[in-house]
């Protein structure tokens, strides 16, 4: 009965985000250039999920060429580099949106650090990245990678900020309506 009225009251008020309702949604991400914090940022206007913005403990350089060579440097080495923050109440969120630029053909390497930080058993893991022209499904094949443990929808990439595609590709994954 409670059920019925919550979804009552929420097609009176035009909710039409039931998943949002019936599932914590975090929405995790690394952003260098700033193109992956506006595709989270409109994930969460979707979805209603809480941001997470994952932060390494030494900054990545702000010029592009030095940023690369760090990056690259990362890549070869297998690092992962240390995360300043941590996600609160972690055990509570069985969404987790995971997004990242492709860095080196991939995701970077701090990506690899947050998912080896969590147990992903019983969540739901949603990738996306940003890239300038390829290797999008290698990254978003990498971030399932290093999630084994979690159930996967399929993934969205975006060139730089253009999120054209995603209001249908959520409403296709069923996290929106």
């Amino acid at each position: 009965m409670k059920t019925k009225i919550i979804a009552l009251l929420a097609m009176l008020l035009g909710v039409t985000n039931m998943y949002a309702q019936e599932h914590k949604i975090l929405i995790a991400y690394f952003s260098w250039s700033g193109n992956t914090q506006y595709v989270a940022e409109q994930i969460a206007k979707q979805t209603g999920g809480t941001l997470f913005r994952i932060e390494p403990v030494k900054p990545y350089p702000t010029e592009y060429t030095p940023c690369t060579e760090v990056a690259k440097k990362e890549k070869e080495d297998n690092a992962r580099p240390a995360i300043k923050n941590k996600v609160e109440d972690w055990d509570s969120y069985d969404t987790v949106f995971i997004g990242c630029p492709v860095w080196w053909w991939t995701a970077p390497m701090i990506i690899n650090t947050f998912a080896e930080s969590y147990d992903f058993k019983g969540k739901t893991v949603i990738p996306f990245c940003t890239y300038a022209s390829t290797y999008r499904d290698e990254t978003l094949a990498k971030i399932v990678e290093l999630t084994p443990d979690a159930k996967h929808l399929k993934g969205y990439g975006a060139v730089s900020r253009n999120t054209k595609g995603l209001t249908e590709w959520l409403r296709e994954i069923k996290v929106v309506k």
